[in-house]
């Protein structure tokens, strides 16, 4: 998968300054792969998780825009010049990320997040469409593959290492919302993902992590006002995925990871006007889209939706 993703990267209609790649304690071949393709490597000795790896990587990077991509992804030739070209003001970008092995289906766009703490890539699952020249503002843009202007992460110190992996980029994006931060959404830079190629979907460790960084959302971003006003989506919400998860299997790892992460659960977020709104036209677009996703559809039964 590096191999195909560095490929990729060689094959843009502009270039990359360089290559950073970070390696979790690997053992396959990744790390000589990335030599031998003329990457610069930071071992990292141990796996303490995506936030952390990231955050290793743009500190190390000595450009104005870092490039953050998964190495299960493939990049259309045209992606960094479609989102540089239309960055401008903004503090970050991304555009259409596809499931790799359908090629017309659309794994991810920006993403989403309920009041529950819950979120969602918009998109997930729909065909892909003819979106050239589509351009939205955003408020987060899922690290599988984005581009994050270098002066946003030192100014927000990078993604929050206390989540590990999950949900990470949803935090950046949250704290992207307070500090008044936009990002922007290009429907036609295209890149293909595997999707869990490294944990596997539904997963005992993916569930547990997910489970236990849903918590941390809140508990970072929230103040103790805005957790009271939103106390039933975020139980509403909270229970329903751990049915969702108890159907796939990790009933137990859902619990394992509530347990984890209400350990000294505190709000302690500052209050944010930008986030409540951010919130209520996220859930207005959630309620949107929720037709055809069984845990929408439920979430959307039991609350009703933010105005």
């Amino acid at each position: 998968m590096l191999e195909c993703l560095l490929a990729s990267i060689r094959a843009q209609t502009v270039s990359f300054a360089e290559i950073v790649v970070v390696d979790d304690a690997s053992t396959d071949a990744a790390p000589d792969i990335a030599r031998r393709s003329g990457c610069r490597v930071l071992e990292m000795g141990s796996n303490a998780g995506f936030a952390r790896a990231v955050n290793a990587g743009w500190r190390a990077a000595r450009t104005e825009w870092v490039a953050i991509l998964n190495s299960d992804v493939e990049l259309d030739p045209a992606w960094l010049e479609r989102l540089l070209e239309a960055a401008g003001g903004v503090g970050f970008a991304t555009g259409t990320i596809v499931d790799a092995v359908t090629r017309n289906i659309v794994d991810g766009t920006y993403d989403l997040v309920s009041r529950a703490g819950c979120a969602s890539r918009a998109g997930h699952g729909e065909p892909v469409a003819d979106g050239r020249g589509a351009l939205r503002l955003i408020a987060v843009a899922p690290a599988t593959a984005c581009l994050f202007r270098r002066e946003v992460l030192e100014k927000l110190n990078g993604f929050d290492e206390s989540f590990g992996s999950y949900l990470e980029d949803v935090d950046m994006g949250l704290r992207c919302v307070r500090a008044g931060v936009p990002g922007i959404y290009v429907a036609d830079a295209l890149a293909r993902h595997r999707g869990s190629a490294s944990f596997g979907r539904w997963s005992s460790r993916s569930v547990r992590l997910i489970s236990r960084n849903q918590v941390l959302l809140i508990a970072r971003n929230y103040d103790a006002a805005l957790f009271r006003s939103c106390f039933w989506p975020i139980v509403a919400g909270q229970l329903l995925w751990g049915l969702v998860a108890l159907r796939h299997g990790r009933g137990f790892a859902w619990i394992s990871g509530k347990i984890d992460g209400l350990r000294g659960f505190r709000p302690n977020g500052q209050p944010s006007p930008a986030l409540r709104e951010f919130l209520v036209q996220s859930e207005r677009e959630l309620h949107r889209r929720a037709t055809q996703d069984f845990y929408w559809r439920w979430y959307f039964r039991f609350v009703t939706v933010a105005h």
